[in-house]
C-alpha cells in the first residue's frame, strides 16, 4: 500500500492530500530515510513524521485496504 494511503487509512494524518504534502516536504520517513507519497509500506516499517511540534513514530503491524475508526489503531502501535 503507498504511504499515504495508509497514512489515511491509519488515520494517523485526516486526509490523503494532506499526507501527500507532508511526504512532498520531507516531513515523513520510513526506516530513518525520507519517504516519497508513493513509497511502498509493509508490515515491521517504522514511520516517522514531524507536524508542527509533534513529532510521532509508529511501527507498521497490518495493512488493509479500509478500516473503520475504532479498529484504525490497531494497525500500527507507538515507539
Amino acid at each position: 500500500m503507498r504511504l499515504d494511503k495508509y497514512l489515511k487509512v491509519s488515520r494517523l494524518i485526516k486526509r490523503r492530500t494532506i499526507a501527500n504534502e507532508a511526504c512532498d516536504a520531507g516531513r515523513v520517513t520510513v526506516n530513518d530515510k525520507i519517504a516519497r507519497a508513493s513509497l511502498e509500506v509493509k508490515v515491521g516499517d517504522v514511520i516517522g513524521m514531524t507536524l508542527g511540534a509533534k513529532t510521532v513514530r509508529v511501527e507498521v503491524l497490518k495493512i488493509v485496504e479500509t478500516q473503520n475508526k475504532e479498529e484504525a489503531g490497531l494497525m500500527y502501535k507507538y515507539l
